[in-house]
Order: structure tokens, then sequence, then C-alpha cells
């Protein structure tokens, strides 16, 4: 029983340092900007992206690279009510 409650509490803490560590690095990889609706000033050229397996917003790093993926990789689940605009609440705010 002890043994058992010993690897629940490990456990437990490895989720937790991972959700932290998630949360910090995607603060670091995405400040807040001060551009309108999430957009950024500089475009991101659609040939930097390649459709690698990813299928959710969270995955995502801008409004851009969502698009691209929504536009040309199969399975994606980023377009919910399916207005073909992705991620409105994290990077395509209207």
């Amino acid at each position: 029983m002890f043994r058992l409650l010993v690897i629940a509490a490990l456990f437990f803490g490895a989720w937790k340092g991972y959700e932290h560590y998630q949360a910090k690095r995607m603060t670091q990889a995405h400040p807040t900007s001060s551009e309108p609706f999430g957009f950024t000033s500089t475009p991101q050229p659609s040939a930097a992206f390649t459709c690698d397996g990813r299928k959710y917003c969270s995955q995502m790093t801008s409004c851009q690279e969502a698009t691209y993926f929504l536009k040309n990789c199969p399975g994606v689940k980023m377009d919910g009510n399916n207005d073909g605009v992705p991620c409105e609440q994290q990077w395509c705010k209207p």
C-alpha cells in the first residue's frame, strides 16, 4: 500500500511539473502582443510550414501556421464551427 502511495505521489509531482514546464514554455514562446486580434506584424511564409502530424490549436504558434495546417494537412481539429477560420480562441481571434 505504501509503494502505491509513493508511486501516485511521484506521478502527481511529475504531472504538475510538466504542466508548469508547458505553461512556462508557452509564455516564453508567445509573449503577449500589442498587435490587435493576435496577429503579428511580420507575416510568416507558408513555405516555412509542413504537415508534421500536429492536429490541435495548442500545438500551433501563430494564426498563419494554423491556417496553413487547416488548408493543407489532413485530420486537423482546429475549426470546431467549420467556418474556415482555425483556432479562433487562441490565434485567429476575430
